[in-house]
């Protein structure tokens, strides 16, 4: 009996799998109304067995896009990331490499990327690449601007002895969008030599 209503849960997985497109992920916990939630482990367990679905992480599935040529098509890393946030109702921030590359201040796209999140500490793997999701007190997640915060996430990333004319140059122009008035209240969230940096561009900004 029990075999059979494995089977069911099964069989209603495969049908909610091939409703959508390839490349979607699926969160395992959205279909415990269908059966317990060993069961449904269970189940998805063995579509990832079969190939169906890709394990990224515990109750996390890739229903994955083939390429004749390529093999497996994964989506970004920031959609993953982001998905998984929106599921997850946890706010993600990008640092290192990553805010590097959103700010236009390198063109490498990194995979390995590590988001500071409220949420839960873990490490997925999609494809060749990495998401580390690092636990860290609110405050760390206090900037009010998204660009600002980028903005010291890629600093600390180079470090100070790296900052030269450009940098500053691209950290102005990017900055810009934010506003002097954001760029000065989030200046006191960063370290001093990143403080600095940012009252320069709101300076410059103001007398502009």
């Amino acid at each position: 009996m029990e075999n059979i209503k494995s089977k069911s849960i099964g069989n209603q997985l495969i049908t909610a799998i091939h409703r959508q497109k390839p490349g979607k992920l699926f969160f395992s916990n959205d279909f415990m109304h269908i059966g317990s939630a060993e069961a449904v482990n269970m189940a998805f367990s063995r579509l990832a067995k079969a190939k169906e679905l890709e394990r990224l992480g515990k109750g996390i599935y890739l229903y994955p896009k083939q390429d004749p040529e390529l093999g497996t098509l994964y989506p970004s890393l920031e959609t993953v990331a982001e998905a998984i946030a929106e599921k997850e109702k946890v706010k993600i921030k990008p640092t290192g490499a990553s805010a590097l590359n959103k700010l236009g201040l390198s063109t490498q796209v990194p995979m390995k990327v590590t988001y500071l999140t409220d949420g839960s500490p873990r490490k997925i793997k999609v494809g060749n690449g990495t998401i580390t999701f690092k636990r860290v007190p609110p405050k760390k997640l206090a900037a009010k601007g998204q660009l600002t915060f980028l903005a010291i996430q890629a600093l600390l990333e180079m470090g100070k002895p790296a900052v030269n004319d450009a940098v500053i140059k691209r950290l102005t122009e990017v900055l810009k969008k934010e506003g002097s008035e954001t760029i000065l209240k989030d200046a006191k969230l960063a370290p001093g030599w990143i403080a600095s940096i940012f009252y320069s561009i709101a300076k410059k900004m103001n007398h502009d």
